[in-house]
């Protein structure tokens, strides 16, 4: 989904808006739908990536769009800063060169494939997020991931470790499903 600027720097201040609430109430910023536009209030699956000094300080989203953008937005901006298991809740301090990246998620779509080698072969590295499934293990990869990990065949093995299983682990059951993002960038001011 591509956003005109104007609605990007929308969704950049709602994410702040957000986590500057939050540290104030522990909680979301309430989000009132007929204060957008339209084309916030559509249905949308969205991450809220932080980082700082380049590196990641919390990451959640949705795969699959179960509220309006705007919505999701504001959601994942605060649980990222407050709820990632990974981290400590966001500081006050630690908004000074904070980085935010909303990416906006395609639908995912099946990937049909016959082998390992098969699936390999139809990645598109610095496209594709991915989703990998196989009974009650679940995990998934952004497509900026790629940027850390080029190469097909490892981007694949980590994301099986990440999902709870085996980097080597293959199995008829396997499930992959693609996506692609749209990404707004911004610094935390």
């Amino acid at each position: 989904m591509l956003l005109i600027e104007a609605y990007q720097q929308r969704l950049i201040s709602v994410a702040r808006a957000s986590i500057a609430h939050g540290l104030k109430t522990g909680r979301a910023l309430p989000v009132i739908l007929s204060e957008y536009p339209p084309e916030l209030q559509v249905m949308a699956a969205t991450f809220v990536t932080l980082e700082r000094h380049h590196e990641l300080r919390g990451c959640i989203g949705m795969l699959q769009a179960v509220r309006p953008l705007v919505q999701d937005v504001a959601e994942n901006a605060f649980s990222a800063a407050f709820r990632d298991h990974r981290f400590a809740p966001l500081s006050e301090m630690e908004l000074e060169d904070l980085e935010l990246h909303i990416s906006i998620l395609s639908a995912p779509e099946p990937m049909v494939f016959s082998s390992e080698q098969d699936l390999l072969s139809q990645l598109r590295p610095g496209i594709d997020g991915l989703i990998l499934e196989d009974r009650h293990h679940r995990g998934t990869f952004l497509p900026s991931v790629w940027e850390s990990l080029s190469n097909p065949r490892d981007f694949l093995k980590h994301l099986k470790q990440k999902a709870g299983l085996s980097a080597h682990y293959w199995s008829d059951s396997l499930k992959v499903s693609r996506y692609t993002t749209s990404v707004i960038h911004a610094i935390y001011r």
